[in-house]
């Protein structure tokens, strides 16, 4: 089976607790749908959580807006890395708390190393996962592209900022034949956003007191930890 969990931002013990939760078999595979980090008290504890599960069990990883910032913000650069300037001011500074960043004696972000398995995990970021009937992004896609009937040619004509940014394409109908799994956009009741069958949001605001989800393809079950 194939589980796709929604925005963790930092909530180690919630991603625990969901992970104990999930009837996971040898053969199943993991999509995580971004921003791991800011916001939640742990994120280097969630990075190395993710990296431990991934020795166990085939996983793949989204870029989301917030490790997009918090690259920017270290002077690495690539078309998906920008908007470091609002990275402390998005919760950024309890993800350079949880790596130790305000220690230093001289904080300074271009000189600061993340752990080297940190960083291959970071660098190893997805902009978008396509899986049979599947379409896995952070947030959404161009809206030129959307209306296209073309899966291929909607990725190609959506940016990076419409990929890990876009909330106004997020409950369009589309005839792409795929179903669209996003998260970034939480619900204010932190339900699961059902539009089936164009998309399912599953970001549910973990880091806003709301459980963290998961659901599992194709049967779309959800699963959640408070």
């Amino acid at each position: 089976m194939l589980y796709a969990i929604g925005d963790i931002h930092g909530e180690l013990e919630k991603l625990n607790r969901l992970i104990g939760a999930l009837p996971l078999e040898a053969g199943d595979r993991l999509v995580f749908l971004g921003d791991y980090i800011d916001r939640g008290p742990d994120a280097a504890g969630v990075i190395a959580r993710l990296i431990d599960l991934s020795r166990t069990y085939e996983c793949r990883f989204l870029i989301g807006n917030h490790e997009s910032m918090f690259l920017d913000f270290l002077g690495w650069r690539k078309s998906w890395y920008f908007g470091g300037d609002a990275f402390l001011m998005n919760g950024g500074d309890r993800t350079l708390s949880s790596y130790g960043y305000f220690g230093q004696e001289d904080p300074e972000p271009t000189k600061f190393d993340l752990p080297p398995a940190h960083e291959r995990f970071f660098r190893d970021l997805e902009l978008t996962i396509h899986e049979g009937d599947y379409l896995f992004v952070h947030a959404g896609l161009g809206e030129k592209g959307i209306r296209s009937g073309d899966p291929a040619y909607a990725l190609r004509a959506s940016r990076p900022e419409d990929l890990l940014w876009n909330r106004t394409t997020i409950e369009m109908p589309h005839d792409l034949g795929i179903t669209i799994v996003y998260g970034h956009t939480p619900r204010p009741d932190f339900g699961v956003r059902w539009n089936e069958p164009f998309s399912i949001g599953i970001d549910t605001g973990a880091a806003y007191g709301g459980p963290l989800t998961a659901i599992r393809l194709p049967d779309e079950t959800i699963f959640q930890a408070i």
